[in-house]
C-alpha cells in the first residue's frame, strides 16, 4: 500500500517492500560501552522511590534502547498515573540529565515521548534518519506528531528544514489536517 515504511526512525526501513540498509545501536556505541550504559540506568531506577516499578525497565531495539523508570510492563491505569506523577516530579527529566553528564562522550540523544519512557538513541538517529530515504523523491514532506516540543520524540522531524510540520494531538487531528491541506 506504501511506497516506505520505517521503523525505528528509519534504522528499519522497507522500499516497496524491499528492505534497505540498516544499521544498529551496538555497532554504533559497541558492547561494552553498551554494557556500561545499562548498568548505570539500571543502578538509578533501582534507587528510584516511585510508586510502583513493574519490570522491563530497558527495552533493546536495533536503533535505541527504550528506558522506562516504571517499567514496560506497567498496567494502563499505573501508565496513566505515572504520567501525572512524571508531570509533577520530572523523574524521567531527572534521569535523561544524569545520563546526558554521565555520558557525555558516547554521541547520543535523548528523548522523552509517550507516557513512561524515553528513547536513547546515536545522535542523528532521530525521526529524521528516515528523511534520507525519501527526500530525493518527494518535494514536499509533510510531518505530523504530537511531541513536537523541544525534548519530544517529534521534536527533530518536526523542527527539520526539509519537513513541513503539524502537531497534532490525536487522529482525528491529523485527518483534520490533511483534509485542509488536500481538499479533502
Amino acid at each position: 500500500m506504501f511506497d516506505f515504511c520505517f521503523a525505528e526512525n528509519g534504522l528499519t526501513a522497507y522500499r516497496q517492500g524491499a528492505a534497505l540498509p540498516s544499521n544498529s545501536f551496538i555497532a554504533q556505541i559497541g558492547e561494552a560501552r553498551y554494557k556500561t550504559l545499562a548498568n548505570f540506568i539500571l543502578h538509578e531506577i533501582a534507587d528510584l522511590d516511585i510508586p510502583v516499578k513493574r519490570g522491563t525497565f530497558i527495552e533493546f531495539r536495533n536503533g535505541m534502547i527504550n528506558v522506562s523508570p516504571i517499567g514496560r510492563n506497567a498496567s494502563v491505569q499505573e501508565r496513566n498515573d505515572f504520567e501525572v506523577y512524571d508531570k509533577i516530579h520530572n523523574v524521567r527529566a531527572a534521569l535523561v540529565n544524569k545520563l546526558k553528564d554521565k555520558f557525555a562522550d558516547y554521541g547520543l540523544t535523548y528523548s522523552i515521548g509517550g507516557q513512561i519512557s524515553f528513547d536513547v538513541f546515536p545522535t542523528g538517529w532521530d525521526k529524521t534518519y528516515c528523511l534520507q530515504h525519501v527526500e530525493k523523491e518527494f518535494k514536499t514532506i509533510h510531518f505530523f506528531g504530537d511531541k513536537t516540543h523541544k525534548g519530544g520524540n517529534d521534536s527533530e522531524i518536526y523542527e527539520d528544514p526539509r519537513t513541513i510540520g503539524h502537531t497534532v494531538t490525536k487522529p482525528e487531528d491529523t485527518m483534520e489536517e490533511l483534509k485542509k491541506l488536500f481538499d479533502l
